[in-house]
């Protein structure tokens, strides 16, 4: 059997690194793969990772990109700086379709207040006017809370696009609200650009985490590592949508949002 690597990239927001490192060690310590690395920067994908990525010794890597959707790094500038390692790379999907983050955004909204029928959730994505793929992940889940009816009503908006967040106060029918953030780790953006635009300092909004380290979200990685296995082990490539036609124009919600 072939050394194996798991690769963890994402970008670099003060908390993102430690997000990615708590998912990483479960998974080595669980032996679902023998090493990990996490890989995370700031601006420049291929300056800035190049030489770690580099310096992997294992003949074979899979790399799964820790995004809530695809933007113009995961589809342009990640597999330009893959090229660097010397081993084989299976280059996984993104989690932001999971069906594993749909548990893992209602538990963080009922860690914030108890879901009812009197009670409205609210998913706040960055979005993109340029490209859909925030929106459907956003709106994707939103579907699945819907279903499960723990809530009277559950809205989506978003930083970049309409539904503008701003307006939530004014979107929806229940004086109890929790927004949710669908970003993988505490930033600016969930720090300071949505409380602001929420007003939170009005009161009448709960404010849920960001799906963070959530033992589910580790169960999302596993899943997909195993699915790069088995298609490494079958001499498939990974079948990870890489357009490189389609290049949003915003980060991950995790770089700046002007």
């Amino acid at each position: 059997m072939p050394s194996e690597e798991l690769l963890l990239i994402g970008r670099d927001t003060g908390h993102g690194r430690d997000v990615l490192e708590t998912h990483a060690a479960r998974l080595v310590g669980s032996d679902a793969v023998e090493s990990a690395t996490v890989a995370t920067y700031k601006h420049e994908p291929y300056r800035e990772l190049r030489e770690t990525l580099g310096n992997l010794d294992t003949e074979r890597v899979y790399a799964i990109p820790m995004f809530a959707s695809h933007t113009y790094d995961t589809v342009d500038e990640l597999p330009g700086v893959l090229s660097v390692i010397s081993g084989e790379v299976q280059y996984g999907e993104l989690l932001g379709q999971s069906p594993a983050v749909t548990d893992v955004i209602d538990d963080r909204a009922r860690e914030a207040v108890a879901g009812d029928q009197n009670t409205s959730l609210v998913l706040v994505g960055l979005g993109s006017n340029s490209a859909p793929d925030q929106q459907q992940a956003t709106e994707y889940h939103a579907e699945r809370l819907r279903e499960r009816a723990r809530y009277d009503e559950v809205k989506t908006c978003y930083l970049m696009q309409n539904p503008a967040v701003e307006c939530v106060r004014y979107a929806v029918s229940n004086d109890r609200v929790v927004a949710a953030p669908m970003f993988l780790a505490h930033s600016e953006a969930t720090d300071e650009q949505i409380p602001t635009k929420l007003e939170l300092d009005r009161g009448g909004i709960a404010y849920a985490d960001p799906l963070g380290a959530h033992d589910r979200l580790t169960d999302a990685i596993h899943g997909e590592l195993e699915r790069l296995r088995v298609l490494a082990d079958e001499g498939t490539t990974s079948n990870a949508r890489i357009d490189t036609a389609h290049r949003p124009l915003a980060a991950d919600g995790e770089g700046p949002t002007e």
